[in-house]
């Protein structure tokens, strides 16, 4: 019974096109309410979700990625990499795609990396004879790059879940996010050279490509003092986020001097309603796995799915199938707070590494924001060109899901590929 109003009232809020976040307050707050579980657990429980010193992390890093967008630290690095892929089969995309990666490094958010690259790359590629919807499926893929490869709003908050460092999952996800860009490579490559799509006019020379490397050593600098503060245990990953801040304002104020009151308080303005929809989500979803869990729920459900398999890695497999279900009508905030804590159980029993886990269980986030019906990304990116997403933008988006379904299969099978480096840098020691 109790099972049926919290995910049963859940579901319906969906069905009726109910934002993610009140649907998960209203069937936990209604769950509370109906059970008499205290009236006074939803506030402690909303303000118990958000504070938390690790979550401060994600206001800053959405305002550093905020302030790096508006001083246009982005076209310097966008430049060189423009005149590396020279006239090659469906260069500019490819160009997209790795500037993604590098963006990654900076932006912890696939719909602001999609944005901001967005307005970028897709008016050059038109312009150069690119289909519009092939080039908004480009970007809106190499934008899930954003929470795979640190810093990642999604590792904080599943880092906050699980008790996994955070700086461990933000090295731990430089390599994978690496090997799914590749594969990203590969399918535009292949696309672009099934359609035609012509690479760049011109390719750089090397007085060229030396000026534009330079011109970009402030943006290549960014990721290093960011994520460098904290491999090298200078700071946390909250006081690494403020770094970026005021990196970001020197940089646009002193160097690019495209920073002004107005910018910035735009920025700011920004960053407010995007960390206010991230805490909203957070502080629902938490009242609504309390419930759950009080209720008896979840360890319910967690016996389920302990029961589906022995096989550790043929439980990750399933995971990964029903996140990228998931994945096609949740957000990845609402999807790492509604299933954890059912997973978590199961993770600790089949003697999974939950830092492995995690990586795995991002990646398949990231390909959910660009699998229809509800895809953020594509959303962002469809916008861009005025249009919606319909069976054009599809066409194309479908071989970027199938390779980033394939390099999550890959990144499976070998565990090592994620741990490497947080083991290598003492910063995790492995679960055995």
């Amino acid at each position: 019974m109790a099972a049926i109003i919290v995910f049963g009232l859940f579901l319906l809020l969906i069905l009726f096109g109910t934002p993610i976040g009140t649907a998960l307050g209203v069937a936990g707050i209604g769950a509370i309410l109906s059970f008499d579980l205290g009236t006074a657990m939803i506030s402690r429980n909303f303000e118990a979700n958000i504070a938390k010193f690790p979550l401060v992390a994600i206001p800053f890093f959405i305002l550093a990625g905020n302030l790096m967008e508006k001083s246009r630290i982005v076209d310097g690095i966008s430049r060189f990499i423009i005149l590396l892929t020279g006239k090659n089969v469906g260069g500019l995309a490819i160009a997209g795609v790795i500037t993604c990666i590098f963006w990654g490094a900076v932006s912890g958010s696939g719909p602001a990396t999609a944005a901001a690259l967005g307005l970028v790359f897709i008016a050059p590629m038109i312009k150069q004879g690119y289909d519009k919807y092939f080039a908004a499926s480009t970007i809106a893929a190499g934008a899930g790059l954003s929470i795979i490869i640190p810093p990642s709003i999604a590792f904080i908050v599943y880092g906050n879940l699980t008790d996994v460092s955070v700086g461990a999952l933000f090295l731990g996800g430089v390599i994978p996010g690496i090997i799914v860009g590749i594969f990203l490579i590969i399918a535009t490559y292949w696309v672009a050279r099934t359609h035609n799509f012509r690479g760049t006019e011109e390719k750089g020379t090397p007085k060229e490509l030396l000026k534009a490397f330079i011109n970009s050593f402030w943006a290549l600098l960014a990721p290093v003092i960011i994520l460098g503060s904290i491999y090298a245990g200078v700071a946390t990953p909250t006081e690494a986020a403020i770094m970026g801040v005021f990196y970001a304002l020197l940089v646009g104020t002193l160097v690019y001097r495209t920073i002004t009151w107005s910018v910035l308080f735009q920025a700011l303005s920004d960053t407010v309603m995007s960390s206010a929809v991230v805490m909203f989500v957070v502080s629902m979803a938490g009242i609504f796995s309390w419930a759950a869990a009080t209720l008896g729920v979840i360890d319910a459900a967690a016996q389920l799915v302990s029961s589906l398999t022995s096989n550790p890695l043929v439980f990750v497999l399933l995971t990964n199938a029903v996140m990228i279900v998931a994945g096609m009508f949740l957000d990845a905030i609402s999807i790492t707070y509604v299933f954890m804590p059912i997973i978590l159980p199961a993770l600790k029993l089949l003697h999974i590494d939950p830092l492995y886990f995690g990586i795995v269980f991002v990646i398949s986030l990231a390909i959910g924001q660009i699998t229809p019906p509800v895809a953020v990304n594509l959303y962002v990116t469809a916008n861009l060109i005025q249009s919606d997403i319909n069976t054009q933008m599809v066409r194309y988006v479908i071989p970027m899901v199938i390779a980033a379904i394939l390099a999550l299969v890959f990144i499976t099978f070998i565990p090592s590929l994620s741990l490497y480096l947080p083991v290598g840098a003492g910063l995790y020691t492995p679960i055995k």
